[in-house]
């Protein structure tokens, strides 16, 4: 039963978060710029707002800039999340590559960075007063639910360990519906549980700024406003006399 349950748990989810990130993507996609607003300094080439989206992305520049603590805090947990996702890839291959084997101790002892990440954005929160006046329930719920998967995740290997091989063969089973049984222990539960909780609210939530930043118009326009006229498609139908979407 309470691999029945997780299982399909993990399916509704699954859908949520792909239809739900479709939905939100095809939506960003959709939503006119009428205005050339990149914020300059501003490279005025395709290839330059590459090289400042992908700044923007791994080294989060335009945070650098503005608060170093924030920085520090929202770096650290970015960085240590993509360690940690890199090493949970081996619960969805068989075998594991090489590579991946090697980053293993490097995604376990990260896990404390993404805790250290998460615990320094909550407290921002509560001591600095402007971002306390803006910081909605929704907002502390979130960093709380992404702190119970850290410590889930770490109380699994340093207090109280788990089969993973059993939850290795049971993640493969859902991907190859072959299902097998989830083990019942409580730290893995509650982690699976908060995984798939996050999955389901993830495309509805502020997190989903880790899809929009690509379609942020004063990120990923040129300033090229003298070189080439800005006109977006609704623009052009509202010229010519057709409603948006005609």
């Amino acid at each position: 039963m309470l691999t029945l349950v997780y299982a399909s748990l993990f399916y509704l989810a699954a859908l949520v978060l792909v239809l739900g990130l479709a939905y939100r993507v095809r939506l960003y996609w959709r939503t006119p710029a009428p205005l050339k607003i990149p914020t300059t300094p501003a490279p005025t080439t395709s290839s330059g707002v590459a090289l400042r989206m992908a700044r923007e992305v791994v080294l989060f520049e335009s945070l650098f800039k503005s608060n170093k603590w924030t920085w520090i805090f929202g770096w650290m947990f970015h960085a240590a999340l993509a360690l940690v996702l890199v090493r949970h890839l081996r619960y969805f291959i068989e075998p594991v590559w090489g590579w991946l084997a090697l980053m293993q101790p490097l995604g376990i002892y990260a896990g404390f960075f993404l805790g250290l990440g998460l615990a320094g954005a909550w407290a921002r929160r509560f001591l600095v007063a402007r971002v306390r006046y803006i910081s909605a329930p929704s907002d502390h719920l979130m960093l709380a639910l992404l702190i119970l998967i850290a410590a889930s995740g770490l109380a699994m290997r340093f207090a109280a360990p788990t089969d993973i091989v059993a939850v290795k063969a049971f993640i493969l089973g859902l991907i190859y519906f072959d299902w097998r049984p989830l083990p019942a222990d409580p730290p893995i539960l509650v982690h699976l549980g908060a995984v798939i909780l996050l999955m389901i609210v993830f495309p509805f939530s502020k997190l989903l700024h880790a899809a929009g930043v690509f379609f942020s118009p004063t990120r990923n326009q040129a300033d090229n406003p003298r070189e080439v006229r800005h006109v977006t498609p609704w623009a052009e139908n509202g010229a010519a006399g057709k409603a948006p979407g005609e």
